[in-house]
């Protein structure tokens, strides 16, 4: 998915403060630190990092200024790449993650040492788990000091590349000026090569502050590599799949990521092969198709079909906790799993392979697969979907069914939504309508609170022709108040629906219903429409009637805003406890 890169941001230095002001308003020296003293003019090594972002295509980076990062961003006012500041290292993650997210490119993330670099690792865990692409590039304390020893630098660990080696998919330390351009360009083509992911560069704070004498860098190859299904297992899966007699598909986020829900519509429609979307897989699928399942994977009705069918095709999904019905799913038919992820090939299930890259696999099977007919499915697809309906309906959850479609009906279809760990998002895993691919977000790939409203920063940054919507608890919001400060300085057009229930919602429902009564659940919070408009954004309180109408009149205006909604939710009763 690309964007327009007319589009970036350039913030004005009264924006940016300090990382981009001119000489002439820079400190002399910062206050702390030995390296960091010395005030060098002209290239330096931070030069050479964004050179080398920019060579590689790169147009907006995010992060947050440290002592020991100082000269990559002295460097950026010398540079065409957009900065967008973000008030705290692991919010400038998620605005990275929901960047990469939405555009396919690798998303520069520029951060300092020791406690910057360690407060961005919710954020790098939540893209591991959702395979987006981030360039993480921290500092490191200078030279000397590396090695493990114990010199007293400000900010040091023993080894701070440890810390991110359980975490993402490489790491690169640079100890030479000359080392930084293959050091990224190598991450950047680790970042970009299927499954996508976090990648992890540090650069010691004295290698950015010296002056440098290399020729700039211009444009690098670093063409991530293409996973290709092997052609023999391809055939295997096709013939298999053509002779099924109640063949069933799992849509994950690998068919979103590679940008292949034309060719798993086709490939559905030849074999008449009802659909599931994972949640990670929102909007690969039709909602309203024929062949449908929709989202509904934790309700046993769909688990119950998913295990009857003979032949299942498992497209870009591990069959995790979430995509399996909390590990109570248990199919009895042939499995086939394409996987772009080689950790997650048959790690819960016995399957023919298929070590690939979701469209190539599924071109590979269309080339080949013959058309099925059966008259009978799309009638199947319709007496699972009524008897979820009717379960749904027996437990009295008019209110929440009601506040969902409200932000339906107020999303612009096409605008893409990021949802926080919130019971309104557990809701929408199941029953939201994406309405397209690569448009609905959230967090579930990890599960750390926190990350709608940041993430959502990052989305509207990458493309500023349509609005974004943010969708958090109270609790969840907690995490991210900060970034009003964000979404204001760079007049980011990203609307933020709070629903207020006084606490940890879920965590209240979970605690109640195992232990009779919740502890450490319940939040004093603000006056979130204050609060809003004291960092100048406008903001407004609402109701469930009125949410619909408040909604879409935010998300028709420029600039952020936010809309507070006073309700408790409750979620559908679970039916994996047996």
């Amino acid at each position: 998915m690309t964007h327009d890169h007319d589009l970036v941001l350039r913030p004005t230095p009264a924006q940016t403060g300090a990382a981009l002001n001119p000489p002439s308003r820079r400190p002399a020296a910062t206050p702390h630190g030995g390296a960091s003293r010395r005030v060098t003019t002209g290239r330096n090594g931070g030069d050479l990092v964004v050179e080398t972002l920019a060579g590689l295509g790169a147009t907006t980076v995010f992060g947050l200024p440290g002592q020991h990062a100082l000269g990559m961003f002295d460097a950026l006012r010398r540079s065409d790449l957009a900065y967008v500041g973000l008030r705290v290292e692991n919010n400038a993650g998620f605005a990275a993650d929901a960047y990469g997210r939405i555009t396919g490119e690798a998303a520069p993330l520029l951060l300092s040492t020791g406690p910057g670099a360690l407060t961005s690792l919710a954020a790098l865990q939540e893209a591991a788990a959702a395979s987006a692409p981030v360039l993480a590039i921290s500092s490191q304390i200078p030279r000397a000091g590396l090695g493990g020893g114990r010199h007293g630098y400000l900010h040091e660990l023993p080894d701070q590349a440890a810390s991110f080696r359980g975490v993402v998919k490489s790491v690169h330390t640079v100890r030479t000026q000359s080392q930084i351009p293959s050091a990224i360009a190598a991450a950047w083509k680790s970042a970009l090569t299927v499954p996508h992911g976090p990648v992890w560069v540090e650069i010691p704070q004295d290698v950015l502050l010296d002056r440098t004498s290399l020729p700039v860098v211009t444009a690098l190859d670093a063409t991530p590599e293409k996973l290709v299904p092997r052609p023999e297992l391809t055939a295997v899966a096709a013939d298999v799949l053509s002779r099924a007699a109640r063949p069933a598909i799992i849509a994950g986020g690998g068919v979103v990521r590679a940008d292949a829900s034309g060719e798993l519509l086709a490939l559905a429609e030849r074999l008449n092969a009802p659909v599931v979307t994972t949640f990670g897989g929102k909007g690969a699928f039709p909602w309203e198709h024929p062949l449908s399942l929709q989202s509904w994977l934790e309700d046993r009705h769909t688990t119950d079909f998913l295990e009857d069918a003979d032949v299942l095709l498992v497209i870009g999904s591990g069959l995790g906790e979430l995509s399996s019905n909390y590990h109570t799913f248990k199919p009895r038919g042939r499995l086939i799993q394409i996987e772009a992820d080689l950790g997650k090939l048959e790690s819960n299930h016995p399957a023919l392979g298929i070590h690939a890259d979701a469209r190539l696999a599924l071109q590979a099977l269309l080339e080949t697969v013959e058309e099925r007919a059966d008259e009978g499915a799309a009638d199947r697809v319709r007496e699972v979907l009524g008897k979820v309906r009717d379960r749904i309906a027996a437990q009295e959850l008019a209110l929440e069914q009601h506040v969902l479609a409200s932000v339906r009906r107020a999303l612009p279809i096409g605008s893409p939504s990021f949802w926080d760990m919130t019971i309104l998002a557990y809701w929408a895993w199941s029953a939201f309508d994406a309405k397209s691919p690569n448009a609905m977000h959230s967090a579930q790939g990890a599960g750390g609170l926190g990350y709608g409203f940041p993430a959502a920063l990052g989305a509207a940054a990458a493309d500023r022709t349509r609005p974004v919507l943010a969708v958090s608890g109270d609790g969840g919001a907690l995490y991210s108040i900060a970034e009003l400060a964000t979404a204001r300085q760079y007049d980011l057009d990203v609307t933020w629906l709070i629903v207020d229930d006084g606490g940890y919602g879920i965590l209240r429902e979970y605690m109640t219903d195992a232990f009779g009564q919740a502890t450490a659940t319940e939040l004093t919070r603000p006056d979130y429409v204050a609060l809003a408009e004291s960092f100048g954004v406008p903001g407004v309180r609402t109701t469930p009637e009125t949410l619909a109408a408040d909604l879409a009149k935010a998300l028709s205006e420029p600039g952020p805003s936010v809309v507070v909604l006073p309700a408790v939710l409750r979620m559908f009763a679970p039916t994996h406890l047996g």
